[in-house]
């Protein structure tokens, strides 16, 4: 008889877990799931590329509610749970549903901090955490013109940059001076902000929200000077809290998160808990590395292997806005205990920091150039001595020469070199699951291992090992057309503009030979903001 696996909460974390056990031991439990949302598990990272237009709904799912059903797993889709009986072991959803468990999961992730003023729950405010967050922000671009973010983090650049991509205006409100304070120095922040304002976005630094104006809907901003902007919405991007609520009232130990041991394992040992809402030596994390290197764990011990514990995580942090490269991880600003080395290039848009401390690697900034940025957290995560490598490391792994560790091509990258940061992923895995396992494409390398099905960032590394595993079989993926109008890609379009000095969006259309004369919705918002994004000075 099989023992009965309850997971609470259906997103990446408890889904990677799943996922991980089903490998190494896909026969030990009945599995159930709980999620808040009537779909199956999506990449909540691409969410920012949604609301741009780079993508749809249907591109950033993981697992498909088939997926569910082929892997014989109970998906209660759309179905909180507001109990947990650690006494007769059972789960309780809002609308009466109840599963019993031997082992339960809790992945509930976190929830989007709504800075409490006056106003805050008007009509028109709203976060940026989920699909129907983007559905309501795709609608108001069909209707308003002002959108105003609150927070210059992370979330509130990338919901910012998508908002201007259908053609609305932007202002970032920020409580500091710097932008991404906790992933970027004063210098980084600085250079990013000029190429923002560059792309049309405007700023208000140092601000304080204190009201947010409106008659039922949100007309505007207050701010604790005395100042104020008119706006349509207001996207509030100012941080999370992870859920532990439900976890409180079932008497587990919570402080900040859900307090977890080195195994993930919560004050009860039959219940397990990964992700967002989790808290682990003091830490809370955000970013989904962390919580893939939980969920493998976590995994092992719910299969009842006892291998592997979890001692912590480095992150590293990517923006994506397109036409900026960002590259940050460890700890950046350092101490008087550390020194830095520092490369800047203020015409070409270049910046590079990095910190160390006892001969080892901590931190570093990648401001406009950031293909090293894989070597430097590799030599973060492994703790090497860099002590031969100073002379050179500011220029990076190409620059190494004939010491052992050189060239930037994939060949010369050991097998444990990790080379997809989100989903732990490192080069021995692709090629060994490329020759075992008879992958050719992109697509099936990324169906296999997750490398690449993340944030994307990785993808060309990923070509490399696979046209340098298999040679001439190597199947280049063939890139898609950026609408019916045309069979151009997005990339294509944009060298294009570039190339051909093209200006204007009739201009675009003319040259690429548009197959419609007006184009459609989709190609109109993409044209314009890729001609914008390339003349706009």
């Amino acid at each position: 008889m099989k023992e009965k696996l309850v997971m609470i909460g259906n997103g990446m974390a408890g889904m990677r877990t799943i996922e991980e056990l089903l490998k190494i031991s896909p026969d030990m439990y009945d599995i159930t799931v709980f999620g808040d949302e009537p779909y199956g598990n999506y990449n909540r990272i691409l969410l920012s590329p949604v609301l741009a237009g780079e993508k749809t709904i249907d591109d950033i799912m993981l697992n498909t509610l088939d997926w569910y059903e082929e892997n014989n797993i109970k998906l209660h889709a759309g179905k909180r749970v507001n109990e947990i009986n650690r006494i007769t072991r059972t789960v309780t959803s809002e609308d009466g549903i109840v599963e019993e468990y031997d082992r339960l999961l809790i992945a509930t992730g976190s929830t989007p901090f709504m800075i409490p003023v006056p106003g805050h729950d008007k009509e028109g405010v709203i976060a940026f955490r989920d699909i129907k967050d983007v559905d309501t922000m795709l609608d108001a671009t069909k209707n308003y013109k002002h959108a105003t973010i609150i927070g210059g983090g992370l979330l509130g650049l990338e919901a910012a940059n998508g908002m201007m991509q259908h053609g609305m205006k932007v202002t970032v409100v920020h409580l500091v001076d710097t932008l991404m304070e906790r992933q970027m120095d004063t210098v980084s922040g600085k250079m990013l902000k000029n190429s923002l304002e560059e792309k049309g976005m405007d700023f208000r630094m140092g601000a304080q929200t204190a009201e947010i104006k409106g008659n039922g809907r949100v007309s505007g901003v207050k701010f604790s000077d005395g100042s104020s902007i008119e706006t349509d919405l207001v996207v509030m991007a100012v941080g999370i809290r992870p859920n532990i609520e439900l976890a409180q009232k079932a008497g587990l130990h919570c402080e900040r998160g859900i307090v977890v041991n080195d195994t993930l394992q919560t004050y009860d040992p039959r219940i397990y808990s990964v992700g967002e809402c989790v808290q682990h030596r003091n830490n809370t994390y955000g970013l989904v590395a962390p919580l893939f290197e939980m969920a493998k764990v976590c995994a092992n011990h719910l299969a009842q292997m006892g291998i592997g514990l979890y001692e912590g995580s480095v992150t590293s942090t990517k923006l994506k806005v397109t036409g900026i490269d960002l590259f940050s991880a460890g700890d950046f600003i350092g101490d008087e205990s550390t020194e830095e080395m520092v490369m800047q290039d203020a015409t070409s848009g270049l910046y590079k920091k990095l910190v160390i401390k006892d001969n080892k690697l901590i931190g570093a900034v990648l401001y406009g150039d950031t293909k090293e940025g894989a070597w430097y957290f590799q030599l973060m995560r492994s703790g090497q001595d860099i002590s031969d490598l100073r002379n050179k490391l500011l220029f990076g792994e190409s620059h190494l020469g004939d010491s052992g560790h050189g060239g930037d091509h994939v060949l010369n990258m050991s097998d444990d070199t990790e080379i997809c940061g989100c989903n732990g992923v490192c080069k021995g895995d692709i090629v060994q699951a490329i020759t075992t396992e008879g992958l050719f494409t992109l697509d099936e390398v990324r169906a296999h291992t997750k490398a690449s099905a993340s944030c994307g960032s990785c993808t060309g590394l990923v070509e490399q090992i696979l046209e340098s595993t298999l040679g001439s079989d190597y199947e280049t993926p063939e890139a898609k057309p950026l609408c019916k109008c045309t069979d151009h890609s997005h990339e294509q379009v944009r060298e294009a503009i570039r190339e051909r000095k093209l200006t204007s969006i009739n201009d675009v259309r003319r040259s690429l030979n548009w197959k419609t004369e007006d184009g459609c919705p989709a190609c109109r918002m993409s044209l314009n903001y890729y001609v914008q994004s390339a003349w706009h000075n």
